[in-house]
């Protein structure tokens, strides 16, 4: 199939090569480029991070380096390969490789342009930031040798050094303007309070040393320990307790006022740049903007018929209310809600078959996000293993259960779990015979379109049977079409964060305490949130053509395949490869 495929993309693209003449030769020369161009991003990337190619008794032992000349070598070494990589034009390419030079291109242009944006100079959003982030290198390498244990101690003993390095940037971002706006940093240094330990066993960090293997000598044991605790003590706790003050007495003190991204140096053209970045389509803020009211609108009627049909008397603010405040829609206990996600996520496991051709190998837990970052975390995400000797979880927030409502679980669940994202990554991961940057690239837009669209799919798998969980559906629908208001409406149109919570308030039925850390990562993270609905919104116009060409003959688990099977894209080149497959459907019909 892939190769009838092949054939119909290049008779519909010939026309648009500069009328060039399409031979085996061209084809084998830019493919053969290609690849080479590949090779070199792969030893680029493997070099530019010891967190991308993990070495015993090298990398391993090793932070990242941040130094000012490091990212500006990376950043000219990058240049190179990119302008390389735009010599060649993809539409002569087969399927597959169109696909790996699309990725590779948003990839390198992401990166250039997270270096001329100054990202670097704002390492933390919200929600989480670099201090958290860190935390999670002993989940990176497998510790099966003693050398891992020293590798690891080795790399606790360089975070003085990355902290350092990150505030440094951090001091740059206040001095160029270039920083978070202190609206969204209230509270925001109790994440890092939270690592600081007295009694250092008690660190994330220290975990491994919790469960040594036997085969390790006693002696050499008990030297691991010592030097563990020493460099806990001496080097991860005295980092965040430097890093806590410098955040506290200087950082957010002097972050800047302004909400918008646009009010930053040369802001206009940032946001635009994310906008194009999140979104991958040719859409100016504005067309976006538009796109979320027109779609607040049509899933406000359609909520609206749900509170008709449970009789409830009343304004839409009475029934959202009686939402977030009756205790029938909320649980008692962590364990009450994780095991309710469970059972969601099992149920839907079962449905699967009935979907999808191809299912990944990767199992998924169900488990609560950290405590150390839950008070200003979203309400459940997908974390992916960092090994293949992991699963992925599903992380469900049960800080505040209050806040919590089981209405909206199911939708929840099946964005993060199966069939979302757990299902969507893993088959990523998983893809054989392509680059190594494919199987590792996420692209937002396809991601958490593919996490909307599943939502969408819990109605005809069955779930949503209460009023009240086909209402949390909806609201969560409508929780993604307000994010194309308030994101471009904070960022581009002048609205303040009063106005952006209030609209997201009374239009969904979300907590007033997600509605607040929501509108604050929005505001953190420019054009995020315009991913979910576009991408959703092209998933189904494809479906939609592919229903109406193929008609009865239309296969849903085909569909989903061809969707996931060649792992994220720009969305873009996921309708020139779902065209491609329609047609070629379409010409065994004739």
């Amino acid at each position: 199939m892939k190769t009838l495929i092949t054939f119909v993309l290049l008779l519909l693209t010939v026309s648009c090569a500069n009328h060039e003449t399409i031979t085996d030769k061209s084809i084998s020369s830019s493919t053969s480029k290609l690849d080479a161009i590949i090779d070199k991003y792969q030893q680029y990337y493997e070099n530019q991070s010891p967190f991308n190619k993990l070495e015993v008794g090298g990398n391993n032992a090793k932070l990242p380096d941040l130094s000012a000349s490091k990212l500006k070598n990376d950043h000219d070494a990058l240049r190179l390969i990119y302008d390389e990589l735009l010599t060649i034009k993809p539409l002569i390419l087969p399927t597959t490789k169109q696909i790996d030079h699309s990725v590779l291109r948003y990839k390198i242009k992401n990166a250039l342009d997270n270096y001329t944006n100054k990202e670097h100079y704002m390492p933390l959003t919200a929600e989480s930031g670099f201090h958290a982030h860190i935390s999670f290198i002993n989940r990176m390498v497998s510790f099966k040798t003693e050398q891992d244990y020293l590798d690891y101690i080795a790399r606790l003993n360089e975070i003085p050094r990355y902290f350092s390095q990150q505030q440094a940037w951090m001091k740059k971002g206040i001095e160029a303007g270039i920083t978070q706006p202190k609206v969204v940093l209230e509270g925001f240094e109790e994440s890092i309070k939270a690592f600081i330990k007295k009694d250092v066993t008690k660190s994330a960090y220290f975990l491994p040393f919790k469960r040594l293997p036997e085969y390790i000598s006693e002696n050499a044991r008990a030297n691991l320990i010592s030097q563990a605790k020493a460099a806990l003590a001496n080097s991860v706790m005295p980092s965040y307790q430097n890093y806590y003050s410098f955040f506290v007495n200087e950082y957010k003190p002097n972050a800047r006022d302004n909400i918008a991204s646009t009010s930053l140096p040369n802001g206009e053209n940032y946001y635009n740049n994310r906008v194009k970045h999140y979104s991958t389509l040719a859409l100016s803020y504005d067309e976006i903007h538009d796109i979320g009211l027109s779609e607040v609108k049509r899933i406000r009627t359609e909520m609206n018929e749900i509170i008709k049909e449970v009789g409830f008397i009343g304004s839409f603010a009475d029934f959202v209310n009686f939402l977030r405040t009756d205790p029938q829609f909320y649980a008692k206990t962590p364990e009450e809600l994780l095991k309710e996600a469970s059972f969601i996520a099992k149920k839907m496991d079962a449905k699967l078959p009935a979907l999808f051709k191809t299912l990944p190998r990767t199992p998924y837990g169900v488990i609560e996000v950290p405590a150390n970052i839950a008070p200003k975390y979203t309400t459940g995400r997908y974390s992916g293993p960092s090994r293949d000797d992991q699963p992925g979880n599903y992380w469900v927030n049960t800080y505040r259960l209050d806040r919590r409502p089981l209405y909206v679980l199911e939708a929840l669940t099946l964005h993060e779990a199966v069939p979302g994202h757990h299902l969507q990554n893993s088959i990523a991961r998983e893809m054989k015979d392509v680059p190594k940057f494919r199987t590792q690239t996420y692209i937002s837009a396809f991601g958490e379109g593919w996490g909307l669209y599943s939502e969408y799919l819990g109605v005809e798998a069955g779930f949503y049977q209460s009023p009240y969980s086909q209402f949390g559906r909806l609201t969560y629908e409508m929780w993604r079409a307000c994010r194309l208001v308030v994101d471009t409406g904070m960022h581009a149109k002048g609205w303040s964060r009063d106005k952006a919570m209030d609209y997201l308030a009374s239009n969904t039925a979300l907590s007033l305490h997600n509605v607040k850390t929501e509108i604050d990562r929005y505001i953190s993270w420019p054009a995020q949130a315009l991913s979910y609905k576009l991408g959703e919104l092209t998933i189904k116009k494809l479906r939609a053509e592919a229903e109406e060409k193929l008609g009865e003959n239309f296969d849903i688990r085909e569909f989903h395949d061809r969707i996931l099977e060649n792992g994220s894209m720009p969305l873009s080149m996921l309708e020139q490869v779902i065209n491609a497959y329609i047609q070629t459907e379409v010409s065994k019909l004739n």
